[in-house]
């Protein structure tokens, strides 16, 4: 092993570089300097951010248990990118809150460490790293959700999250055990060798399909997702929301597609009635709420039963059309969680009626919202119409027509509640709306990324042809 070989790894020693680089400032900086260690958190992301879209190679190491290939290097880039721009938001709040507690520097090391086990579960060519990168991405985020300490609902959110975690985890190493019963490997090209339709294979993947189902928040996976939201600290909520079922989606994808591809008629099934059960209760619970991380915490449920519809295809057009929603649904999701935190930072106030006449006082941070909200109902021309458009082409051009209408019909359902924030913004009076505010540089900066990700991404369609030239080896 050589040189050139630990260079499809990157990604990975660049961040642990990071980490380190990180922990070595926590122990020279003097105490009333904390602060700067926001700033070189993100100027050294960004670098890795940037340095991450320089071309790969294929190859794998350590006997193929960690693979390397421009599509994974792809997913890696989206993650980062979705990653920065948390961090861009998070800022402030990590500057006026979490300095002050002495803990800003230990947030950035486990919001890193989850980000690094991310990666090493996305480029597993095993069972075993997939495990560990699963563990390892999971994990911190226990601690970064109960990271108010001061605060009992903090705690609860990271004790709940803990515990599911925990089960998750569990139900799906029970499964793998039961595929390497099965075929005599836990190496995910042997396995698609030697994987036959049996019952024992079957229960196997069901259970190791249920871990992952934790971590997107399928129903009925789906308990812990609103508590726990309402819980953390926002910037933890939207990095669950979008990087961390971001990853889940991207492993589960290339095992459903490469490895378990044999068991297809048993796993297009499942999917199909868990997609549908995922839209029906996510939307139906989202139309209930008033708190707007609850309310965002059910929207993304919903959204996660969109992205099922690119699944159930399992070939090259259902793979692009779910990592393009996925990348679009990163961007428009971090923009309206964006503005809620950029709102309660200021203000404190988290309700859907708080934001009565917010266009009054705060237009820009309600066109923002709006059109975070338009491209999660897929209302032209943003780009989750083309997103949500694409997902029910792969799965009309499959035969699931039931499907499509199904989710067509959700999609309605969901226009509805997004407009209830639009409403509360632009028409609802309100003789005391939130007062006018100015976040800082790097909220606005983070907001701005995530409004030209959700303009770009519809308009630009040279990127939807480059996924799919990447996805070519899901023919």
């Amino acid at each position: 092993m050589n040189i050139s070989n630990f260079l499809l790894m990157r990604q990975e020693i660049l961040l642990l570089a990071i980490l380190l680089l990180l922990i070595i400032a926590e122990v020279f900086i003097p105490k009333d300097k904390k602060s700067s260690i926001v700033h070189l958190a993100i100027f050294l992301f960004g670098i890795h951010t940037i340095l991450g879209f320089l071309p790969t190679e294929n190859g794998s190491l350590f006997g193929g248990m960690f693979c390397s290939t421009p599509l994974i290097n792809f997913f890696k880039n989206t993650l980062n990118v979705g990653v920065l721009i948390v961090l861009l938001q998070s800022a402030d709040w990590i500057e006026e809150k979490v300095i002050q507690e002495n803990k800003g520097t230990e947030f950035f090391v486990l919001l890193f460490s989850s980000l690094l086990g991310m990666y090493y579960m996305i480029s597993a060519g095993d069972f075993l790293m997939f495990y560990i990168g699963l563990e390892l991405g999971t994990l911190p985020v226990a601690a970064l959700a109960a990271y108010e300490t001061s605060k009992r609902i903090s705690s609860e959110s990271g004790i709940k999250f803990i515990l599911s975690a925990a089960l998750a985890s569990g139900v799906s190493l029970f499964g793998i055990s039961l595929l390497y019963a099965t075929t005599g490997s836990i190496y995910f090209t042997a396995i698609a060798e030697m994987v036959t339709p049996n019952n024992l294979t079957i229960l196997g993947f069901i259970l190791f399909f249920a871990g992952l189902a934790f971590k997107i928040s399928l129903v009925p996976f789906h308990f812990w997702t609103a508590d726990v939201y309402e819980g953390a600290p926002i910037s933890v909520s939207s990095y669950l929301s979008v990087i961390s079922k971001g990853a889940a989606v991207f492993i589960l994808m290339i095992v459903l597609f490469t490895v378990l591809k044999p068991l297809m008629y048993v796993w297009e099934n499942i999917i199909y009635v868990v997609s549908i059960a995922t839209m029906v209760i996510g939307n139906l619970f989202a139309l209930r709420q008033q708190n707007m991380k609850r309310f965002l915490a059910f929207s993304s449920i919903a959204q996660a039963g969109f992205i099922l519809l690119g699944l159930i295809t399992g070939n090259q057009l259902g793979a692009t059309t779910t990592i393009y929603f996925v990348l679009i649904y990163i961007f428009s999701n971090l923009a309206a969680f964006g503005v809620v935190q950029a709102i309660s930072l200021s203000t404190g106030k988290e309700n859907m009626d708080d934001y009565n006449g917010l266009y009054r006082t705060n237009p820009k941070l309600s066109l923002v919202m709006m059109m975070a909200l338009f491209s999660l109902a897929g209302i032209p021309p943003v780009a989750g119409f083309f997103g949500k458009f694409f997902l029910f082409t792969a799965a009309a051009s499959q035969g699931y027509y039931l499907l499509v209408f199904i989710a067509v019909a959700n999609a309605t359902v969901s226009l509805y509640y997004y407009l209830l924030v639009v409403r509360a913004m632009f028409i609802r009076p309100n003789e005391h709306p939130i007062p006018y505010f100015k976040s800082k540089i790097y909220m606005r900066l983070g907001l701005l990324i995530s409004v030209i990700g959700i303009l770009a991404l519809g308009l630009y369609s040279n990127l939807y042809d480059y996924i799919f030239e990447l996805n070519g080896f899901f023919k």
